[in-house]
């Protein structure tokens, strides 16, 4: 009379790395196959030249910002008695408005621009980001400039004497809240991250088709531990 092959069910397995010929496979276990090699990107070198067009296409723009600019902001009236120049209103708002002007057609060129660098490149990236951003930034201190540049003349006592006693005209136009540069940049970032976050590409999960998919099950003559007949 031999002994029975089948180790007694109270015995607990050994564990020293092999398993038990006889022993059925657990059913809670699922053996994945290795992930699949992921992709690269188009490497550091390609982001970086995007990042470069980005940043002057964008600053580029800032010629667009300035002349709209100097169209829709309030003009400042002044006025001369040929000893001084001074404020045909005195009361008048119109250096705020102008302002105001700028910081609003920043924030609107700022969704503008960041929904084109997001068409152009969906997936976006870290230099792609800071390429808009600085873009953005030097766009409004070109749009400043440029504004002023096309606007009236600077020189108020020169245009005056020109112009003689009484006559009315234009204030050089002028960006006293230096904050408004940032409405473009920060206007620009914001919502290209959103954009990215809620449209852009997603990683493919390599085991997505193997979640979906119920464990074995041992047959139902089978049980774990004893051998089939």
């Amino acid at each position: 009379m031999t002994a029975p092959l089948t180790p007694p069910p109270h015995q607990p397995p050994h564990d020293d790395g092999h398993r038990d010929p006889w022993q059925a496979p657990d059913p809670m276990t699922v053996h994945l196959p290795p992930a699949p090699p992921r992709e690269d990107g188009p490497g550091l070198a390609t982001e970086l030249r995007e990042a470069a067009v980005v940043t002057v296409g964008v600053a580029l723009c800032g010629l667009v910002l300035g002349a709209l600019w100097l169209w829709l902001a309030p003009r400042v009236p002044l006025v001369s008695d040929s000893t001084a120049v001074y404020l045909k209103d005195t009361e008048g708002e119109q250096a705020v408005g102008a302002d105001g002007t700028f910081a609003l057609l920043g924030l609107a060129l700022g969704v503008l621009t960041a929904l084109a660098v997001f068409l152009w490149r969906r997936r976006g990236g870290v230099p792609l980001v800071v390429g808009l951003a600085l873009g953005a930034l030097l766009g409004g201190v070109l749009a400043w400039r440029f504004g002023i540049w096309l606007g009236p003349t600077q020189d108020v006592a020169a245009h005056a004497k020109e112009l003689g006693k009484g006559v009315v005209f234009d204030a050089p136009l002028e960006l006293k809240a230096k904050g408004a540069l940032l409405a473009w940049p920060l206007a620009a970032m914001i919502v290209h991250l959103a954009l990215t976050g809620l449209f852009g590409p997603r990683d493919p999960d390599p085991y997505a088709g193997y979640y979906s998919k119920p464990a074995p099950q041992p047959p139902a003559d089978e049980a774990p531990g004893r051998p089939a007949a």
